[in-house]
């Protein structure tokens, strides 16, 4: 019988050793901020739906110091998760052709972020003038 071990591959911290698996498993763990926040925007509906006084005490929670501290470390870990999600986004697509010529991935990235500005322009200009 061979004295030798088996070779056993290390599982835990594989993703530590190459900046962009570090820049996507903090990209994904900032989801976890994004399903916070559609719970609170889930029980916001729930207490709109209970009535004026249960819709009152929601709004009273929101506006506690905690809740304020809460929404600004949301806010944050979404402007993150969006950056990182643009940054990513040229690198997990396939290769874009216009002209015979391959989009840079900054292109992509720019293009990315310019048509979530003009679509966040369009739903605030709409909202606006139905609030007329």
């Amino acid at each position: 019988m061979s004295a030798r071990r088996p070779f056993t591959r290390p599982m835990a911290g594989w993703w530590r050793r190459n900046p962009y698996f570090v820049e996507y498993m903090i990209h994904e763990a900032t989801a976890i901020f994004v399903a916070l926040y559609a719970l609170i925007l889930l029980i916001s509906v729930v207490q709109l739906a209970g009535g004026e006084a249960a819709w009152n005490g929601w709004v009273a929670v929101l506006a506690s110091p905690v809740s304020v501290i809460l929404h600004v470390g949301i806010l944050i870990a979404f402007l993150y998760h969006t950056w990182t999600w643009f940054h990513i986004m040229p690198r997990t697509l396939p290769p874009i052709m216009v002209g015979g010529k391959r989009l840079s991935g900054q292109f992509i990235t720019l293009a990315g972020l310019a048509s979530f500005v003009i679509a966040s322009l369009g739903v605030f200009v709409v909202i606006a003038w139905l609030a007329k």
